[in-house]
Order: structure tokens, then C-alpha cells, then sequence
């Protein structure tokens, strides 16, 4: 995965838990949880704008793009 959710850390810095962060943004805790143990595939833009006004933070405070180890694969050629 190239982008990181760094919600925990974000959490954590403004001391706040995930019961309390997914009732201020009307999220389920699932829900949060999956983004906060960075297992989500996909974001909403509401949602991350929400998480955002909560915790008094810019998106880039939350998600960090990393370089992939491995280089893209080409499908059409087998793999070894």
C-alpha cells in the first residue's frame, strides 16, 4: 500500500480515542477502526473532513504517501 493513514498518531497527539472520535464525527467504530489500523482501501472526502474539523488537523497530517518496495508488475508476463 502506498499511502499511510497516520490516524493513530494523530489521535494520540491530541489525545482522544476512538469511542469518542467516532461519536464527534457520527462514524461507527468499525468503520474508524479499519482506517486507524490503516486496512482501508478507500476514504471519503466527508469523512476525511470530518476527521479533520475533529481533530483540528489538515489532511496531509493524516495520510503519507510511501514508495512501494516492490516495482509494479506487469500482467502480462508470468511470474516466476
Amino acid at each position: 500500500m502506498a499511502i499511510i493513514i497516520n490516524l493513530d498518531v494523530m489521535m494520540a497527539m491530541r489525545k482522544i480515542g476512538l469511542t469518542e472520535l467516532a461519536g464527534e464525527i457520527d462514524l461507527t467504530l468499525a468503520n474508524l477502526s479499519i482506517l486507524k489500523n490503516n486496512k482501508a482501501k478507500a476514504i471519503r472526502l466527508s469523512t476525511l473532513n470530518e476527521i479533520c474539523r475533529a481533530l483540528n488537523c489538515q489532511p496531509g497530517d493524516l495520510l503519507q504517501y510511501v514508495e512501494d518496495d516492490d516495482p509494479p508488475k506487469d500482467p502480462g508476463k508470468p511470474t516466476d
